[in-house]
């Protein structure tokens, strides 16, 4: 071995091929068995030639905008599988902020309904004591709030529930095949 096939290949250069075998995978050009097999290869290597030896029968990754082909309707991932288009996001948003704050205004219901039936039954307007549930868990949610849209949390958790049901798909597709009866 001489030039590049012979030195010694990096973490991130094990990553890549990772993230490479990921997108095959994803695109159906390997199954879950020989996806698995290639990667604990890919984290197994010592040099270039190593790592270049796993991707050798697989086509290389062209941007969507150089490709000729049209891109899968409903795909809200990059090749990377870490970017949402700008449309899909503030679905991703909106559905993250109901699952942040609609325990809390079901709770806030409950416990209003609650105080509201006591006032009734005792014939005069009670304390308001709702407001010490609301009023606390009402601005931890709001920290939280402004905290996870700063960070983007709402897309990284569209990724991962995105990844959680490609590896379910590929689970099934798997399984649908090992279960057909051989003639």
């Amino acid at each position: 071995m001489d030039g590049r096939d012979g030195m010694r290949a990096a973490d991130s250069d094990r990553a890549a091929v990772a993230d490479r075998l990921r997108v095959a995978l994803d695109e159906g050009r390997l199954d879950l068995h020989e996806y698995d097999e290639r990667l604990q290869r890919a984290y197994a290597a010592r040099t270039y030639a190593d790592l270049e030896g796993l991707l050798t029968d697989l086509p290389p990754v062209t941007p969507a905008q150089r490709s000729g082909l049209a891109p899968v309707a409903g795909s809200t991932m990059s090749p990377l599988g870490d970017q949402l288009d700008p449309a899909f996001s503030r679905g991703v948003a909106a559905r993250w902020l109901a699952e942040v704050w609609f325990p809390y205004l079901r709770v806030i219901a409950i416990v209003v309904t609650i105080w509201a039936v006591t006032s009734v039954l005792s014939k005069d307007l009670l304390y308001f004591w709702p407001v010490w549930v609301a009023g606390p868990w009402g601005a931890v949610l709001v920290v939280r709030t402004v905290s996870g849209l700063a960070a983007k949390e709402p897309q990284r958790q569209a990724v991962k529930r995105q990844r959680r049901r490609e590896r379910k798909q590929a689970k099934r597709a798997l399984k649908a095949d090992n279960d057909e009866p051989t003639p």
